[in-house]
């Protein structure tokens, strides 16, 4: 008999898993407790549920915890870990700590359809979409998984293309039965597939992130395949428009690449298409895949955009690179696994 797995279900789904034995609400939240919060992949090893409970899972349900194949740590404390399902599909997730924020990028997809030639999770080709548990595992069975203050989605794949395992992640991340991160602290970035990001708007208090890489669709097109149908001033316009409450944020995030994107004639045009809103753009640098002769704009062009966006009454930043050394850096993910 096929056994259920537990990670990637809500508590009230674990309920109704273990009614039928006689078991109550409290039960599943010890349950839930010991798979998000404890990262329990064995529950005979634990004395925190009853030997009862312990031998009615084992005849019907595993934990569904599983840990890295591999990992590679950067020079600059970053770590990659690369992840494999029991399907074969491959997968990669970044820990970046700084100070008292520690941060995990995931992934929602193995590789990407979206297409994109500066990227080489798109390059890798797309192997499929990860289970909502597959998506949460990667924050649970990391070593450094209960220092976790921030979780991005921001690794492999396109997460409006996998939106109902990544608004249940959401939901398990945040929930006090679950993770119990705060909604303020995940953020979710995307190309922008209209329909979707604004089922995501609507169903998600967590933060939405659109990678723009230019403010001009005719060009944003040539290297963003997503914008012939779905045009990122339609994004903008949701995001703009859209009732945000307090603590959530909706954010540009835009790669400069020197004398590409990062003219006087980008600048303004952003800044014409921002203007107004509370919409923040987070300026990074550019990363090139393999034989690409571009390069990322210099740190002073950088912090001329920011100052011009802050003066125009538009919240910017400028991040700065991590893991780049071991292709963990923004785009660089795949780099290592074979293509497609």
């Amino acid at each position: 008999m096929n056994k259920t797995i537990l990670c990637g279900l809500t508590a009230e789904e674990i309920w109704m898993i273990i009614q039928p034995g006689g078991f109550s609400q409290n039960h599943s939240l010890a349950i839930t407790n010991l798979i998000y919060r404890k990262g329990q992949a064995d529950f005979s090893q634990t004395m925190k549920i009853s030997g009862k409970l312990k031998n009615y899972l084992n005849d019907i349900a595993q934990p569904g915890l599983f840990t890295p194949d591999f990992s590679q740590v950067s020079g600059d404390g970053t770590t990659k870990y690369l992840f494999s399902t029991s399907d074969g599909k491959h997968y990669e997730t970044v820990f970046i700590p700084d100070n008292k924020r520690n941060t995990i990028c995931i992934s929602t997809q193995s590789g990407c359809r979206m297409g994109c030639p500066f990227c080489m999770t798109g390059k890798y080709g797309f192997h499929g979409n990860l289970s909502t548990g597959e998506i949460v595992n990667q924050i649970i069975s990391i070593p450094p998984a209960r220092k976790i203050t921030h979780v991005v989605f921001m690794g492999m794949g396109e997460p409006m293309d996998n939106l109902e395992n990544v608004l249940k992640a959401c939901t398990i991340i945040t929930a006090g039965w679950g993770l119990a991160i705060g909604k303020k602290n995940i953020t979710v970035s995307t190309v922008g597939i209209t329909g979707p990001v604004k089922e995501f708007l609507e169903r998600s208090e967590c933060n939405l992130t659109l990678s723009l890489y230019s403010p001009f669709s005719e060009e944003r097109r040539k290297v963003v395949p997503a914008e012939k149908a779905f045009p990122m001033k339609e994004i903008i316009s949701l995001m703009k428009n859209y009732p945000v409450k307090k603590g959530r944020r909706l954010s540009i995030a835009y790669v400069m690449i020197s004398e590409v994107n990062d003219t006087d004639y980008h600048l303004n045009e952003l800044i014409t298409l921002l203007k107004g809103s509370s919409v923040r753009v987070n300026l990074l640098p550019y990363h090139p895949v393999t034989g690409d002769e571009n390069c990322s704009s210099s740190g002073e062009r950088m912090l001329f955009f920011k100052h011009k966006l802050v003066n125009s009454g538009i919240p910017a930043s400028v991040r700065r690179s991590r893991g780049a050394d071991i292709s963990a850096a923004c785009g660089l993910l795949a780099s290592g696994l074979n293509r497609s």
